[in-house]
C-alpha cells in the first residue's frame, strides 16, 4: 500500500469519526494559530520600532539624567544616590558650548495629564505636552503636517503657541475643522495653534496623543521641582557619532562640575542602543508564547493519541479483515500512523493561515506591511508532524499487534 493510498484511507477514517476528529484538530489550530499569531504580531512591532527610531536617525543620541550614580567622598563614600536633575541652564550651556559639528534639541516633558479643550469639546486627562526648543522636531524626526513650527523668538520669549499630535485634533476638533490659528486651553491656560504634527502612529516610543509647546513657556505654565531636562544630539556626519558622544561627554561633565574621578552622573545613549533596549523585552514575549504553543500542542498530542486508541478499539473487526486478506503489521501500522500524521498536518496547516492572518491584523493597525514568518511557518509545520508521529506510534503499534483471529472475533 502506498502513501497516496495511506492518506485516502486517513481522510476516510476522518470523516467517518468528523466530530472527535474537528475537536482534536481545534486544539492543534488554535494551538499553532496563537504561536504564528503572536510571533508574527511581535515581528510586526519589531519592524515598526526599529522604523520609529530609524526616522530620528542613526546619527543621533540622547542625554539624560537617568539611573544612579555612585557617590565618591565622606561617609557616604560609594553610596548610590540618584542623578541630579540636569537643569534649564546647564542645558542651554551645554547647546552653546557643544562647538561639534551637530544640531542640539532641548526638551523635557512638562505634563504627562494634561487636558485639552476646545469650545464643549476636550480630551481625557492623558495628553502628554512636551517643552521643546526650536531643533526638537528635526532631531527627534518629526514633521508638521499643516501649519509651522517654533520660531526662535517664539521659542526664547516662551511665547503662548502649541502644536498638536493628530489623535488631540480629532478629539476637540471636528472632522472639517482647520486647527491651525484657534485658541485651546491647556488646564487654566490658553494657546493659539500654529501647526499639526504629522502622524507617527502607536507604539511604545510614538504617540499622536501629545502635544508641544516652547520649553521656556513649559516652565511658567507647569512648575515643578527637580524639573530634569533631556538633550538630543544630531551630528552632521553619522562617521563622527563616537567622537560626538565623547566630546558631549567631556562639555557636560565640565558643566556639571564632575571631578576626574567621578563617575558620569547622566545617561547617555545612542538612539540604536535605545531601540535594542526596548527590542529585547521582546524576546520574554517569544519565549512565553513559544512555551505555551508547546504545551498546547502537547495537550492536542495526547487528545489525538486517545482518539486514535479509540479508533483502533472501533476499527478492531476491520483491521482483522485486513490481515486476513494480507495486510502485514506493517502496513497495518503505517496506516495508523498516516492517519495521525495527516489529523496534526491538517490542524497544523490551517493554524499558520490562521495565525498569519491574526498577526498580520496587528500588522494593518501599525502599518508594517505583510509580514511572514518563514522560519515559524516551518517550524511550526515540523513540530505538528512530529506531534503527530509521536501521537501515532503507540495506536499504530497496537493496531498492528492486533492478533487476526481474536479481532474477527471482535463485536
Amino acid at each position: 500500500m502506498n502513501l497516496t493510498e495511506n492518506i485516502k484511507l486517513a481522510l476516510r477514517a476522518i470523516r467517518a469519526n468528523i466530530l472527535r476528529t474537528v475537536l482534536t484538530l481545534s486544539i492543534i489550530m488554535f494551538g499553532i494559530a496563537a504561536l504564528i499569531g503572536i510571533l508574527t504580531a511581535t515581528e510586526g512591532i519589531r519592524v515598526k520600532m526599529l522604523s520609529s527610531f530609524s526616522d530620528m536617525g542613526s546619527n543621533t543620541f540622547g542625554i539624560k539624567n537617568s539611573g544612579q550614580v555612585h557617590r565618591h567622598g565622606g561617609p557616604r563614600r560609594h553610596r548610590k544616590a540618584t542623578n541630579p536633575p540636569i537643569t534649564i541652564q546647564q542645558a542651554e550651556e551645554f547647546k552653546s558650548g557643544f562647538k561639534f559639528p551637530a544640531t542640539v534639541s532641548i526638551s523635557n516633558i512638562a505634563n504627562e495629564i494634561a487636558i485639552v479643550k476646545y469650545e464643549s469639546k476636550k480630551t481625557n486627562p492623558n495628553v502628554k505636552i512636551f517643552g521643546i526648543d526650536e531643533n526638537y522636531l528635526k532631531v527627534s524626526g518629526q514633521t508638521i503636517a499643516e501649519g509651522r513650527n517654533f520660531s526662535k523668538s517664539e521659542i526664547e520669549n516662551g511665547s503662548d503657541v502649541i502644536l498638536l499630535g493628530k489623535d488631540v485634533v480629532l478629539k476637540v476638533f471636528d472632522q472639517y475643522d482647520t486647527a491651525v490659528g484657534k485658541m485651546i486651553s491647556v488646564g487654566n491656560k490658553k494657546f493659539k495653534i500654529v501647526g499639526i504634527l504629522a502622524s507617527k502612529g502607536a507604539s511604545q516610543i510614538a504617540s499622536d496623543n501629545q502635544a508641544m509647546i516652547p520649553v521656556q513657556n513649559a516652565r511658567w505654565s507647569f512648575p515643578a521641582d527637580n524639573i530634569s531636562y533631556e538633550m538630543n544630539v544630531m551630528v552632521n556626519d553619522p562617521n563622527d557619532m563616537d567622537l560626538g558622544i565623547e566630546e558631549a561627554t567631556g562639555v557636560l561633565r565640565s558643566i556639571r562640575h564632575l571631578r576626574l574621578d567621578d563617575e558620569n552622573d547622566f545617561d547617555l545613549a545612542k538612539s540604536e542602543r535605545l531601540a535594542n533596549q526596548i527590542l529585547d523585552q521582546l524576546k520574554y514575549i517569544k519565549i512565553a508564547t513559544i512555551v505555551i504553543g508547546i504545551l498546547t500542542l502537547i495537550g492536542a498530542g495526547i487528545g489525538l493519541m486517545n482518539i486514535m486508541l479509540v479508533s483502533v478499539n472501533e476499527r478492531t473487526r476491520e483491521i482483522g479483515i485486513s490481515k486476513a486478506l494480507g495486510a502485514t503489521k506493517r502496513t497495518i501500522g503505517i496506516q495508523f500512523l498516516t492517519e495521525a500524521i495527516v489529523i496534526c498536518q491538517i490542524g497544523g496547516i490551517l493554524g499558520i493561515i490562521l495565525g498569519i492572518l491574526i498577526g498580520n491584523f496587528v500588522g494593518v493597525f501599525l502599518k508594517t506591511g505583510f509580514i511572514f514568518p518563514y522560519l515559524w511557518v516551518l517550524g511550526g509545520w515540523i513540530f505538528t508532524f512530529i506531534v503527530g508521529l509521536m501521537a501515532g506510534i503507540y495506536p499504530a503499534y497496537k493496531a498492528s499487534d492486533l492478533d487476526p483471529v481474536e479481532a474477527l472475533r471482535y463485536e
